[in-house]
């Protein structure tokens, strides 16, 4: 299970003693995942964090990073940049290989033709099962955007 990874990752770090950053990265991990658990308890859900919901946190964090980290290049702070970038290497360690964009477009047109969708009344479900398929291992901005240039 993938948050059995991340803890044993963790603790790995952390008897290390010189990965500072590692530690604190897999800590914020641990955090948002325990932060999901408990926002799930109120929705008579019973077991904690699925794997898939543990990749969409993941997912989430690289891509709050990214932003960060263009940020801050553009506010002349590439030592804050470095960092975020450093993260996202730490990020990813879990997440399944990213799709390049030759196989997201393969992706996107195989479920077009597996639901005969014709406009942008099916992308909806297009969108549905890409995410299902390849949640986590995809870039769903650039997937959304293609499928809307596709079916329009």
């Amino acid at each position: 299970m993938l948050k059995e990874q991340i803890n044993t990752a963790l603790i790995t770090a952390m008897k290390a003693k010189t990965e500072k950053l590692r530690v604190t990265t897999l800590r914020l991990i641990n955090a948002a995942i325990k932060d999901r658990d408990i926002a799930a308890r109120g929705k008579d859900v019973c077991e904690g964090a699925t794997d898939e919901d543990i990749l969409a946190i993941l997912s989430k964090m690289v891509k709050q990073r990214e932003e960060s980290a263009l940020a801050f290049e553009k506010g002349c702070r590439p030592e804050l940049a470095e960092q975020e970038r450093t993260e996202i290497e730490i990020l990813r360690e879990f997440l399944p290989r990213q799709l390049s964009q030759d196989e997201i477009t393969a992706a996107v047109k195989d479920v077009i033709s597996e639901y005969d969708a014709s406009g942008l009344k099916d992308m909806g479900k297009c969108m549905g099962a890409l995410k299902k398929r390849y949640n986590g291992a995809m870039d769903f901005g650039s997937a959304g955007k293609l499928l809307k240039e596709t079916l329009s």
